[in-house]
């Protein structure tokens, strides 16, 4: 009996992967527990590991370092996992992010009736990589792909409520001063610590210094969500609530703003709400019920 060529392709062993597959070994040990808490491991203790020669595994290990995926330190001679390695994961979790939390950014636009946004986390800033916008004429600024300084945002204030002290610390030192906005935009502010134009006038700003920041973190832990009052911007109030992961870590932030006019006698019950949303995309993404 003759073949097809559908049916002898079907039927043909499948290329050698096992290149591949070893690659993929070398990084699952190197992100083992014990590289990890040793901070990397070495071309012999690897090879060990996978039971493999330790030249071969050094010379692999050395491509996968040009290719970014592994970084060697220069002192200990240790490999760790590599920075490219966690990119590509970083932007394979927030398009899944982003895929996955529309429906839940426009039950709050159905429900508010106010411009819903998802934002995440980079450096110093807020990154919003998705937005439901209201149906007002007269509403929140959608701030698709715009960055925008964390401290100051209710959003950015969420997505490190989670931290440690000395990492807060830290990153408050590195970026308490960063500039309000990535990119021309009138009449926000532009440093810590200024007072906050309000159409009421002026008054101080939630956050000045890393006192009223943590103070700022255990208001938000205990109510579950943040809330800005003109802070940002004149006239513009919002809340944020944490989503999180299957670690248990939270990712990224839900924040629903408005003209203050319409929302800034109901930031409580809007802020509940945000949380309640949020917990909703956080248990479809893994995280255990809080």
């Amino acid at each position: 009996m003759t073949l097809t060529g559908d049916e002898s392709s079907s039927r043909r062993p499948r290329r050698n992967s096992a290149g591949l597959r070893r690659d993929l070994e070398l990084l699952e040990v190197l992100g083992s527990a014990e590289a990890e808490t040793a901070g990397g491991l070495g071309v012999v203790r690897v090879a060990e590991l996978v039971g493999r020669d330790k030249g071969m595994v050094s010379r692999t290990l050395a491509t996968l370092a040009e290719a970014g995926l592994v970084s060697r330190d220069p002192v200990t001679q240790t490999y760790q996992l590599g920075y490219q390695l966690y990119a590509l994961a970083a932007r394979t979790l927030e398009s899944r992010l982003v895929r996955a939390s529309v429906p839940y950014l426009r039950r709050l636009v159905t429900a508010t009736r106010e411009t819903t946004n998802l934002c995440v986390l980079r450096g110093g800033n807020v990154l919003t990589i998705a937005s439901e916008m209201s149906e007002y004429a007269f509403r929140g600024v959608g701030w698709l792909g715009v960055s925008t300084a964390a401290w100051q945002t209710s959003s950015g204030r969420v997505l490190v409520s989670d931290w440690a002290e000395e990492d807060l610390r830290r990153w408050y030192e590195a970026h308490g001063h960063d500039a309000a906005v990535i990119g021309p935009a009138p009449g926000l502010r532009e440093g810590l610590g200024a007072a906050v134009p309000t159409s009421a006038g002026l008054r101080p700003p939630a956050v000045t210094d890393f006192t009223s920041l943590k103070s700022e973190m255990r208001r938000i832990r205990q109510r579950g969500y943040a809330v800005v009052d003109e802070e940002f911007e004149t006239g513009v109030v919002g809340v944020s609530a944490p989503v999180y992961d299957f670690r248990q870590t939270i990712v990224a932030a839900i924040n629903v703003s408005a003209p203050k006019p319409r929302m800034g006698a109901h930031l409580d019950e809007a802020g509940a709400l945000t949380a309640r949303v949020a917990a909703e995309l956080s248990a479809q993404l893994g995280a255990p019920s809080r």
